[in-house]
Formats: C-alpha cells, structure tokens, sequence
C-alpha cells in the first residue's frame, strides 16, 4: 500500500515538473539556493564564471542488472541551461559534457556528490572536476561544475519491460562553473 501511495506520489510530482519545464525555461523552487555541502566545495576559492538554471532529462535506458532482472541503468542527461534572463547559455549532454552557445566545451568527472536535502527522491547533487575541450569562450577557463537544487530526475518510477527500452525523467538544477 505505502508502495502504490509512494508511486502515485512520484508520478504526480513528476508531471507537475514536467509541466513546470515544457515552456523551455524554469525555475527552481523558491527554497532551491540550499547552502552547498561541505564535500561539494571544490579546493581553493575558485571564482564563479556562470550560475545557470537547467530544464532537462535524465534518460536511462533497460538493461540486465547483476541478478539477470530488467532494471533502469543511467544513461545520459539531456538538458538546456538558461541565465538569468531565461537566454539559452549552454547545452548539457552525455559524457557529461557541457557546450555553450559561443562554441567553448568542457567535459566532466564526478569527484563528489551529496543528496539535496531538500528533495530526497531527486538525483544526487555533484562536485565535478572540468576539462576543456573546445574553443575559447564562455566554458573554457571552468576548471569545477557543481549540480546544485537538484529537483526530479530519478529514474522512473515504473519497471522497465524490455531490455533497450527508454525512459525520460524530468529534472531542473543549478549548475554552478568555476575557474
């Protein structure tokens, strides 16, 4: 019973994000400048090239686990960051990478991560360490991206029921860059 309720729940939560994000451009719940963790922190004090607002998917596609049971395996994300004004900034796919509008790209490897302890049921918050790879622009001195006020993403509520099948699971964050 708790296990329907829950579902139900995450479902519900899951098409009002949806809703909240179709228009392109949203914006994070008023309680979404969350102190950032201790271990999301990156070393030194790095100065903040960009603070932008993404309106994506997490996408997970259905794969055997260890067992031999159909379960949803992370796969990409795919998200649009905006500024503040609602502009598009930068592009958020696989890899991850992130490329913004003026051709500068940057890849990423997790080096930390932490829950939002605002939003349980949401993907985990990360301290990424960057590299450049593109040309010389807005991305191209980012040496940290954190993925801060993490709301949705997980993956889906329902099982998957055949191996190489898709899901999408909608998600916004601040995504932090610094030198």
């Amino acid at each position: 019973m708790l296990r329907t309720v829950g579902r139900a729940v995450r479902r519900l939560a899951g098409s009002a994000l949806a809703i909240a994000i179709s228009g392109g451009f949203a914006a994070l719940p008023a309680n979404a400048q969350t102190p950032v963790p201790a271990e999301l922190q990156p070393p030194g004090a790095p100065r903040v090239v960009a603070s932008l607002t993404a309106s994506g998917a997490q996408v997970y596609v259905c794969k055997r686990d260890a067992n031999n049971q159909l379960a949803w395996t992370f796969q990409a994300p795919q998200a649009d960051l905006y500024d503040a004004s609602g502009k598009l900034a930068v592009k958020h796919g696989a890899g991850p990478s992130w490329e913004a509008m003026d051709g500068s790209k940057i890849t990423g490897k997790v080096m930390q991560h932490a829950a939002n302890p605002d939003d349980a049921d949401a993907i985990p918050m990360l301290l990424l360490q960057a590299t450049d790879a593109g040309k010389p622009g807005l991305l191209s001195e980012v040496h940290y991206v954190q993925r801060l006020s993490t709301h949705g993403g997980a993956a889906p509520a329902e099982a998957c029921k055949q191996e190489g099948q898709t899901g999408r699971s909608p998600y916004i964050a601040r995504y932090v860059f610094l030198e």
